[in-house]
């Protein structure tokens, strides 16, 4: 049986933790999983290395966690705070000499194609740019012997945002609900993330108590919160979750 092991890289919000110019509990906290940098995941897959967005953060969310192999990335949607990393693909392009695959839907791969269409070039002789492949995906599919799946997500009124299954753990992040087409495909979940922005109602995201809905709602046999804004203060929202769901942070590893 391949083996999985999933790595939170960020758990923050668009602007991170510490927030610039804030002095909030969050933001002058000691406690180290009080820092949040922008929302992002590594995978291992036996000896297959996939990330689950690029953020702005990527390069010391690598550093910081010993990260030297990328074989292919899964993108939820092309907000800056997701995608605009991109650029740092080009070291893991650099150090295997081969291109990384980018997966995701059609309204994020068209915009990765407008935005950074440089990356999507053949290599050149110094491997001085990413060099990056592009599958549009609609099913289930199978990588490195195991089966991902994409979850349509909506992400506020307009944006069609992508969750990600890989074996028995699903990452959900931005989002304002869950489609009922989707939710047959996160039945049986031992593992889920899940988007939680901040205390009060958001548009375009899951709020505290939205996020606990879901997690009953799923029923996850652990439910990780993800994508938190520093209103969040780690002890102060851990104390309001129900036996299964645990607040996430920065570097939390476990077994997928």
């Amino acid at each position: 049986m391949t083996q999985l092991t999933w790595t939170v890289l960020g758990c923050g919000s668009s602007g991170g933790a510490p927030a610039i110019g804030c002095s909030c509990p969050t933001c002058t906290s000691a406690d180290p999983r009080n820092t949040r940098t922008r929302c992002s995941a590594y995978v291992r897959i036996g000896d297959t290395g996939v990330l689950i967005d690029t953020g702005p953060d990527l390069r010391q969310q690598a550093l910081r966690e010993g990260i030297t192999r990328v074989d292919a990335v899964l993108y939820t949607h092309p907000h800056a705070d997701h995608l605009n990393g991109i650029d740092d693909l080009r070291a893991f392009c650099y150090v295997k000499k081969g291109p990384i695959t980018l997966y995701g839907n059609d309204f994020t791969l068209d915009n990765i194609s407008r935005r950074f269409d440089y990356a999507l070039a053949p290599p050149s002789p110094v491997w001085d740019k990413p060099v990056l492949r592009t599958e549009r995906v609609h099913a289930p599919f199978e990588l490195a012997g195991v089966t991902i799946t994409p979850i349509p997500l909506q992400h506020g009124p307009s944006w069609p945002c992508l969750g990600w299954r890989i074996g028995n753990t699903a990452w959900l992040t931005d989002l304002s609900t869950i489609p009922d087409s989707s939710l047959p495909l996160l039945q049986g979940l031992d593992t889920l993330f899940l988007d939680c922005l901040r205390p009060e109602p958001y548009p375009s995201h899951l709020h505290v108590a939205a996020a606990l809905d879901w997690a009953q709602s799923l029923a996850a046999k652990q439910t990780w919160l993800i994508h938190m804004t520093h209103q969040l203060e780690y002890h102060a929202l851990q104390a309001q979750c129900p036996p299964g769901v645990s607040v996430a942070w920065d570097g939390l590893q476990l077994a997928g």
